[in-house]
């Protein structure tokens, strides 16, 4: 039985899934790979199971350590997890968790990290773009080997912010400087 509960956050409000006592999803309302059996009730608890069971515990867990996330009191998530997915994404995602906070990788060093052949960064970064449990399975922590943002499903702005969020602007990727500097004219 899936339970559903919405929270805001600084960059739009997030959906969050859970079965059983795991977290299964985490989604920026509205992105790419949304999941098509979401509820279209927003800000509801438990909205697809309203006269089922009380939802789990992992909801209120998520939401509590989300919030210490977006205030910069959190960097390392302890909600449990269970990610569907092909066993190549399952082995991308949890190299995904290896990212320290506050770092950021390319599509290329997470394929040698995985033993893959050259040219497996965009294998990688399809695997990438399919976490479905983002922010805490830190996919907005890998970049382009050129230093670029890309291919982000919530979206290349949420992607910038959420970088912004774990990193000094003195640290930044270049073309985030050039997106907090567009912002403040």
């Amino acid at each position: 039985m899936k339970h559903y509960l919405s929270i805001p956050s600084p960059f739009g409000a997030i959906l969050l899934r859970a079965e059983e006592d795991a977290l299964t999803g985490l989604y920026f309302v509205g992105q790419k790979y949304y999941p098509p059996d979401a509820p279209n009730v927003p800000n509801v608890s438990n909205a697809a199971n309203m006269a089922s069971a009380a939802p789990p515990r992992v909801l209120a867990e998520s939401a509590e350590q989300l919030a210490e996330y977006f205030a910069g009191e959190r960097q390392r998530f302890t909600v449990r997890l269970q990610m569907a997915g092909s066993t190549f994404q399952r082995r991308v995602w949890s190299e995904l968790v290896k990212i320290p906070f506050g770092e950021i990788a390319s599509y290329g060093q997470l394929a040698l990290r995985l033993g893959l052949p050259v040219g497996s960064a965009r294998a990688v970064g399809a695997a990438n773009g399919r976490n479905p449990v983002s922010i805490i399975v830190p996919c907005h922590r890998v970049i382009s080997s050129a230093g670029e943002l890309t291919g982000y499903a919530g979206g290349l702005e949420r992607k910038a912010g959420l970088l912004a969020l774990e990193r000094p602007a003195a640290a930044l990727p270049r073309q985030l400087e050039l997106l907090d500097a567009e912002g403040a004219q």
